[in-house]
């Protein structure tokens, strides 16, 4: 994988995931400072990883999946990055996010290290979406090439509406 951060070359520390792989497991903390683990999630998610919540590109990525929610049914949607669960829940106040479940990766990095998606260079999470099956299969995996850019996100909800 190549992925640039403002056009430069970036390192991922972690496996890549692909379409097929059983879903890596995880602990992230929730904004209740609770740990919440991918057995602690059900049915078919879509688990994003961004590299701060309070940037432009991650704002709007966030909200746009915020509002979208409603059009894919009994799909639950996360938004992952290593802000701090205290950041992550004064942004959602203020944005009125409530279709969308921030978690913390701040603490054990273990989205990052088990999705391939901590950039080694910047301490962050790289901007990347996953569609997971309720069998805990990966059925959509995108790695944004550009970390500053959006993903695709009618590939990513057609992938959502698709999957059992």
């Amino acid at each position: 994988m190549n992925i640039k951060f403002q056009n430069k070359p970036v390192t991922l520390k972690g496996a890549e995931v692909k379409v097929g792989d059983s879903a890596p497991d995880f602990t992230a903390i929730d904004n209740n400072l609770n740990p919440v683990s991918l057995k602690d999630t059900k049915g078919v998610r879509i688990v994003l990883t961004v590299p701060s919540i309070d940037t432009p590109t991650c704002d709007l990525e966030t909200r746009t999946f915020n509002n979208k929610a409603t059009s894919i049914p009994n799909v639950t949607i996360y938004t992952v990055s290593m802000d701090l669960p205290f950041a992550q829940s004064r942004w959602c106040a203020a944005h009125g996010v409530k279709n969308v479940i921030t978690l913390s990766d701040y603490k054990d990095r273990l989205v990052g290290e088990n999705y391939g998606t901590y950039v080694a260079e910047l301490g962050l999470l790289t901007r990347a979406a996953f569609v997971i099956d309720s069998n805990n299969k990966v059925v959509y995996v995108e790695y944004v090439e550009e970390i500053t850019e959006q993903p695709n996100y009618d590939k990513v909800l057609e992938a959502a509406k698709n999957a059992k």
